[in-house]
């Protein structure tokens, strides 16, 4: 029987041979693969607990970076010039569509956001908006009843009358609205306020070629002031309603609210009235006005132009913490009493 044999060292004897070491890769297998698949879940748990709060993180940066980016307070007051109002067109007129240009059409219009876009959390800017859209109505609605009219006529200007029935549309209306139709989408609230200012700017191309009336009377700029003067009241009297109500709140969430829709509203009451300047400058000369006019435009502007980096509602009497709103209001008043001035002179 033939034998089996085992090599030999030097020395001649027998020598088993030496077993090969396991590879890592035999290893795992031999052992299940239990340290990868136990790293492998841990990770998968690690990135099961950190996803909301990457997701949260997400949220916040879309959020915060978003309303830093559609946070705007234009209070140029040198908008407007020179006027865009073609030759024998109403300077004024012509600001006021170039003014809802800015604000519904080349910016954005935040107050109808809803509450997945960034701007459904801020407060200043969409104030600021409405305040100017409030003035804008103002003066479109007198355009309509008034000046756009034939002394005697009954008939308004249908550019006229469309431009102000745009200009009251509701400032809250995104493309859904459920007062007006559960189903189907509705037009937006700067969708209405750009055709505003295409029924302005049609106006005003009507009244260059003499196909429409501009009636700068005195007693139309007399009208016109008074409701002005109107409105700031109003403003006065709720900026000394909400002093009196809480000026002593150690926090006042309201107050840069009203202090922003103030704001926009004189800072557009500014503008206008140094349009209304050139419309009426025959009258304004005729009744020695220029210097009462100068005056009213100063407060406007100085009233208009306060841009505090936090707006505080302090007692007037405080020693450390300013009433922003008294120093509006102050402002406001004086404006308002030099309006008065203007009127009083219109009606003699």
């Amino acid at each position: 029987m033939a034998e089996s044999t085992l090599p030999s060292d030097s020395s001649g004897s027998s020598k088993a041979p030496t077993p090969q070491a396991e590879s890592p890769l035999e290893a795992n297998e031999a052992t299940g693969g239990a340290r990868p698949t136990a790293q492998r879940s841990w990770l998968t748990l690690r990135t099961i607990a950190l996803a909301p709060l990457a997701l949260i993180l997400l949220v916040l940066a879309y959020y915060v970076l978003g309303m830093i980016w559609l946070h705007r307070i234009d209070d140029d007051i040198e908008f407007g010039q020179p006027s865009s109002a073609p030759e024998g067109a109403s300077v004024t007129v012509a600001l006021a569509a170039d003014l809802i240009e800015r604000e519904a059409v080349s910016n954005r219009w935040l107050s109808n956001d809803p509450v997945f876009m960034p701007g459904y959390l801020l407060d200043n800017a969409p104030n600021f908006q409405q305040g100017m859209l409030t003035a804008l109505f103002r003066f479109t609605s007198e355009l309509r009843d008034e000046i756009a009219r034939t002394r005697g006529s009954s008939s308004e200007d249908p550019d006229a009358k469309e431009a102000a029935g745009f200009l009251s549309y509701s400032p809250f209306v995104w493309i859904y609205n459920p007062d007006v139709s559960w189903w189907t989408p509705t037009a937006p609230s700067e969708k209405q306020y750009e055709q505003g200012m295409i029924a302005l700017r049609r106006y005003n191309d009507r009244l260059a070629n003499g196909e429409a009336r501009f009636e700068a009377r005195a007693d139309n700029l007399q009208t016109l002031i008074d409701r002005v003067t109107s409105d700031i009241g109003g403003v006065s009297a709720s900026i000394s309603r909400h002093i009196e109500e809480h000026s002593t709140n150690l926090l006042d969430f309201q107050a840069d609210n009203l202090f922003y829709a103030n704001k926009g509203r004189l800072y557009a009451y500014y503008l206008l009235m140094r349009a209304m300047r050139e419309d009426f400058a025959d009258v304004i000369a005729e009744r020695s006005l220029g210097n009462a006019w100068r005056l009213t435009l100063k407060s406007l502007e100085q009233a208009a132009t306060l841009q505090p980096w936090v707006v505080t509602n302090g007692s007037p009497e405080a020693q450390f913490r300013p009433s922003h709103l008294s120093a509006q209001g102050f402002y406001l008043l004086r404006a308002r009493t030099q309006l008065k001035e203007i009127s009083n002179i219109l009606l003699k």
